[in-house]
């Protein structure tokens, strides 16, 4: 796992291997961050990183120049490790809290301009995540929802849906605030 843009650009990550994550591979990781780099100015978004696991995506907003990074999980050790990595890479506008993102997402008030959601691939209930979202308005006027999930998962129904990408396994259902 590598950072692939950014001041950081470069710099390999070692996740402990006993973390129960599945990190967005490098080739969607790649491919995400193109298409949001031509439609978003990274300096000082406010972003948003649920399921966070490793912080592979965290990594990549703050190299990236992002101001203010939230980034959440409800494993101690996925916590833990990203808390030691920020430091390590001296990332300091990025906040990890250890939360249920369900949870997170029911008693968030201030929006976001991007929310990154990388759940595991079998969770059943992926269409609370935009509603959730779109219910608590945290998004701000043009934000996107990334919603990453597996083949079997189509999300193109819902409201608010923009565009559906895929990458191999890797898919990501895009959502936008259209207010702006």
């Amino acid at each position: 796992m590598r950072i692939i843009g950014g001041t950081h650009k470069g710099r390999v990550i070692h996740p402990p291997k006993n973390l129960p994550v599945r990190p967005t591979t490098d080739f969607a990781k790649e491919s995400i961050f193109n298409i949001l780099n031509n439609h978003f100015e990274f300096d000082g978004l406010k972003i948003l990183d649920l399921f966070c696991g490793t912080g592979n995506i965290t990594y990549e907003f703050a190299s990236r120049g992002c101001g203010d990074i939230t980034s959440v999980d409800n494993n101690y050790p996925c916590c833990e490790f990203v808390k030691k990595t920020i430091s390590e890479f001296k990332m300091d506008v990025v906040k990890v809290i250890k939360s249920d993102a369900f949870a997170f997402l029911k008693r968030a008030t201030l929006p976001y301009h991007i929310i990154f959601c990388d759940p595991p691939y079998d969770m059943e209930n992926f269409q609370l995540l935009p509603e959730l979202v779109f219910a608590n308005n945290l998004l701000k006027p043009n934000g996107w929802l990334i919603v990453e999930h597996g083949p079997h998962t189509d999300l193109s129904k819902l409201p608010h849906f923009k565009e559906h990408r895929s990458y191999g396994n890797v898919n990501f259902a895009i959502f936008e605030n259209t207010k702006g």
